[in-house]
């Protein structure tokens, strides 16, 4: 299979810059799936997991938030706010956060604050998710 370069971009932090197989990226529409040659492309990046097979290794996986991704040539950009490893993830204060998104949701105060929670409930959800296909349920 051939090879592209993917970057990842969490913030100011390079999460990931090297060779891979495949990526598959979290978007508005659903899930991206990317090999080399792939078409020129920029998508929106909802929170979600983002899989990716390195050149070498075993495929690994990541909890990403919402970003940008550009597909140009044979180079995948990502740019996201954060990207977080499943074995960096705290399953107890994702799922705290997780809880408390929620009573923000129900508490229906202005537009901007029910976007705010809902932001973070989907950065919650897709850390928990990213932790159980790691790990399995807990």
């Amino acid at each position: 299979m051939e090879l592209f370069r993917l970057r990842v971009l969490a913030s100011d932090v390079s999460f990931f810059d090297g060779l891979c197989r495949s990526v598959t990226v979290p978007c508005v529409d659903g899930e991206l799936g990317i090999l080399a040659h792939h078409s020129n492309l920029i998508a929106a990046v909802v929170p979600g997991e983002l899989r990716f097979q390195p050149e070498e290794g075993a495929p690994r996986t990541a909890a990403v938030s919402s970003g940008l991704l550009k597909i140009e040539g044979d180079e995948v950009l990502l740019l996201v706010d954060t990207a977080e490893r499943p074995e960096d993830i705290d399953a107890n204060r994702a799922r705290r956060a997780a809880d408390a998104a929620r009573e923000a949701i129900l508490q229906k105060r202005s537009i901007q604050e029910y976007r705010s929670a809902q932001a973070d409930l989907a950065r919650a959800v897709s850390r928990l998710r990213a932790k159980e296909h790691w790990h399995g349920p807990r």
